[in-house]
């Protein structure tokens, strides 16, 4: 497909970003709108097939209407020259994959802050209705300022068309990170994207995938009945909170792990302020305090800088308070011989 240099009388293509068994992918520059976009460029064997095109088409639109910082938007689709076509938001820099590629592991920090982006990315798409079907770090675009966007949901979901209830011999997703209901066939939920985002998560923790093998076939089985090594014995600074948190997200239950992106998202950004700030946790968070500490013991926020401590001593006290209360009951009682006086004149004695 080298030989596109125009796509759809508008697009013109400018490089080749990525190529793959599926598409390939361009940068290119609208003309009409004078910006830079991607083209992703379905392969001829996909394009011609009427059952792919129009569940492509559903998809796409699908697609379409995602608008979150995290995802990839979705600009147009179409048919031109044989091939299907979609345009996509152009995003500098790289992908996660090429990412794990150069560097044997990623930082704890690093990779809570980028997993916690991707689940913001999802989480969204699951509100809306969506599962993505093929996480992976070649869909996972990082840019330079380290912003993460999602790409390509949809796509996969194009490949094929069955009810959540019924199981196919076609294999949702890419082996090294889809979800043991996906290596069995079965369509994927919110909760096998959960998965293939953990898969991600302790290989960029530990350097490896959880499950390797030389074959698709072996590695659906490993999904569907190994457990994996302990992220721990591989990378001793992931503590036992986050190494409990992946270990929940490996399940090989879907109902064993978080139900959607945005749980696993929260889980992860609560951990993220917890690690950054551990000399302050115990100051900065007092609704962890146990209970029947905080029964006994109110929270009470330190003085402002520049301004004394307020005297707490008991017997310091509110003599203005006081002396509103006894006017307040001097009040009260003067009603009383009034009182008395109009019952008497109604009600004289005989």
């Amino acid at each position: 497909m080298s030989e596109i240099t125009l796509i759809n009388d508008r697009y013109k293509v400018e490089d080749t970003l990525g190529t793959g068994g599926m598409a390939v992918v361009y940068k290119a520059r609208d003309l009409t709108l004078e910006r830079n976009v991607a083209i992703k460029v379905l392969r001829q064997k996909y394009s011609t097939d009427p059952a792919f095109r129009e569940h492509f088409h559903q998809e796409a639109k699908a697609a379409a209407n995602l608008s979150h910082p995290n995802i990839v938007t979705v600009h147009d689709f179409g048919f031109d020259a044989e091939r299907l076509f979609i345009i996509m938001e152009y995003v500098p820099g790289t992908d996660l994959k090429q990412l794990l590629d150069n560097s044997e592991q990623f930082g704890i920090q690093q990779t809570l802050t980028l997993m916690e982006q991707a689940c913001a990315g999802v989480g969204y798409a699951h509100r809306a209705g969506l599962v993505h079907c093929d996480i992976k770090p070649q869909n996972l675009l990082i840019t330079p300022n380290q912003r993460l966007k999602v790409v390509d949901f949809g796509i996969a979901r194009a490949l094929v068309s069955i009810h959540p209830d019924e199981k196919a011999d076609i294999v949702w997703g890419s082996p090294h990170y889809f979800s043991p209901e996906q290596a069995a066939g079965i369509a994927p939920s919110p909760a096998s994207d959960v998965y293939s985002i953990g898969v991600i998560t302790y290989e960029m923790l530990t350097g490896q995938p959880p499950f390797s093998a030389s074959s698709s076939s072996e590695l659906a089985r490993m999904h569907r009945q190994d457990l994996p090594t302990a992220p721990r014995e591989l990378n001793p600074e992931i503590s036992p909170e986050l190494e409990q948190i992946i270990l929940k997200v490996l399940s090989k239950e879907p109902s064993a792990r978080y139900r959607t992106a945005d749980q696993l998202g929260r889980v992860l950004q609560t951990l993220q302020n917890e690690a950054a700030q551990p000399e302050n946790l115990a100051k900065s968070t007092p609704a962890v305090v146990a209970t029947s500490t905080a029964a006994t013991q109110p929270y009470e926020s330190p003085p402002s800088p520049g301004t004394s401590q307020k005297n707490t001593d008991p017997f310091d006290l509110d003599w203005i308070t006081i002396l509103l209360a006894l006017l307040a009951l001097i009040a009260v009682g003067g009603l009383i011989p009034f009182f008395l006086w109009v019952y008497f004149v109604y009600n004289p004695p005989i």
